[in-house]
């Protein structure tokens, strides 16, 4: 990215002054090295953002922040009702909802290290990975509509784990305001068979040592120490949420026309949050969130049998769950006063601070944890919410490492083989149904995540916590 058409306000934030039809500045959180690796598209993207009717604060992006569909990955915006805001779908995403859950194992690296194989083994024969991929669950109609207004907490009613996981969940596992009536017959068929898969892209089930603790008070409260083994989960809404963003970009890009917006680029297709397309959205991607809480909720519990099974020592409880990809109302103080806005964060992660209302009580002294996913073969990061979020971001923090390279690039720089050996010589095992997928993700196609999280906890957006290394990878 140029850096001559930006106003550098600190080591770590960056602005670009509104111009043209801009209804609000951008804020962009990067050292320099990440901000002159940024493709120039992210701040053609993030000014485009802010040019959006009822805007406020600023348009953000993220550490991580890449090249996106209409908003950029690592973005972050909140409209107001009241001001004629607008809703998106390119400001959630396709995969809507997809997020990260840690949870705890009870044990140390030297009581897995000796059944690893055999663990990343039954992992991956459990639980069902890559393109199309289909679960042992299969909805009919009125399963699905139940699913899609219940979320995690349809799922523990299901047996798929206990009513404590929803305490450490967004929401306590259940998005209100879902309207299962405004999700499509074909992304409902799309679903119908895909609960508690993986998937494909990015999304991992992956078993990790805490190598490093940075804030060792939080870190305890948390319930984490050095050597201790969690399993991390990353997916999301599968083919439901890319069919609720498809079908409705579509009507969206009508419904912009008929209300006299002008989109700046049509991937920016949008709606008054008002307008009956704006609703309707609204309740089919909350539906979408819950379906996603649900995948995870149900991988979990499969996740369960298998180190029942191995480990019977260890307990899998939860620490958090936290989403990237929605539109979520929150009240923020917006010039000088509280107001409910609709903050969109695609590629972001929410990063409440410490005693905040929605928090469960075992987080208020220390702020929500930030689950931060590396790339294969790479360190993931636990932070923690910071007090300063709140004004810097809309209590927002950046989600992974974020691309460097497009996934077609990937695969022709690596072969998939040559990443699983590589990361199998170093202690890391890797399970996959695809050698291309598997290219497409290489470490090297990503950003340095480490030093993503450092530009998020020195900025403030979030308060570093501690370290996790991967041991075995179930990757899609």
């Amino acid at each position: 990215m140029d850096l001559n058409r930006l106003t550098r306000l600190s080591e770590y934030a960056w602005r670009i002054e509104p111009v043209d039809a801009m209804r609000a500045p951008v804020i962009i959180y990067a050292d320099e090295a990440l901000i002159r690796a940024m493709d120039e598209k992210v701040r053609e993207q993030a000014a485009n953002v802010a040019r959006l009717p009822g805007i406020v604060g600023a348009c953000y992006a993220m550490p991580d922040a890449h090249w996106g569909y209409g908003f950029p990955i690592g973005g972050v915006a909140a409209f107001d009702a009241e001001r004629d805001g607008v809703v998106s779908a390119g400001g959630v995403g396709f995969d809507i909802s997809c997020g990260v859950r840690t949870l705890y194992t009870g044990l140390k690296r030297d009581e897995v290290d000796p059944l690893k194989r055999e663990l990343a083994d039954a992992l991956y024969a459990t639980v069902p990975v890559g393109v199309g991929s289909r679960g042992r669950i299969r909805l009919d109609h009125r399963q699905m509509d139940e699913m899609l207004a219940g979320g995690a907490e349809w799922a523990v009613r299901q047996g798929y784990g206990h009513p404590r996981d929803l305490e450490r969940i967004e929401e306590r596992g259940r998005m209100a305001g879902a309207k299962p009536e405004a999700v499509s017959p074909q992304a409902k068929e799309r679903q119908r068979a895909e609960m508690g898969t993986l998937g494909s892209g990015n999304h991992y089930l992956e078993v990790q040592e805490v190598s490093e603790i940075y804030a060792p008070a939080v870190a305890e409260s948390f319930g984490l120490a050095r050597g201790d083994v969690v399993v991390t989960i990353h997916c999301g809404s599968r083919g439901l949420g890319h069919q609720i963003g498809t079908d409705f970009l579509k009507r969206m890009q009508t419904a912009a026309t008929q209300y006299g917006i002008a989109l700046p680029d049509r991937e920016l297709a949008c709606a008054p949050i008002e307008s009956p397309v704006g609703r309707e959205y609204l309740g089919a991607m909350r539906a979408a969130i819950n379906c996603a809480l649900a995948n995870r909720q149900i991988i979990t519990h499969l996740a369960r049998e298998v180190f029942a099974e191995l480990l019977p020592k260890a307990r899998l409880d939860l620490l958090y769950d936290v989403s990237h990809n929605t539109c979520k109302v929150e009240e923020h103080l917006i010039e000088g006063r509280k107001k409910r806005v609709y903050v969109h964060r695609k590629g972001a992660t929410r990063a409440f601070g410490p005693d905040h209302p929605e928090l469960p009580d075992v987080f208020r002294g220390v702020g929500q944890p930030v689950l931060i996913g590396g790339s294969m073969g790479t360190a993931s990061y636990i932070l923690a919410g910071s007090p300063a979020g709140e004004a810097l971001s809309f209590a927002s923090a950046c989600h992974g490492a974020g691309r460097a390279m497009s996934r077609h690039q990937a695969a022709r720089t690596w072969g998939g083989r040559e990443v699983v050996d590589e990361l199998a010589a170093r202690g890391i095992i890797v399970r996959s149904p695809s050698w291309r997928g598997v290219a497409e993700e290489a470490p090297g196609a990503y950003k340095d995540v480490r030093a993503v999280v450092e530009a998020a906890d020195r900025v403030g957006l979030a308060r570093l916590v501690a370290k996790v290394s991967p041991m075995a990878c179930i990757k899609g």
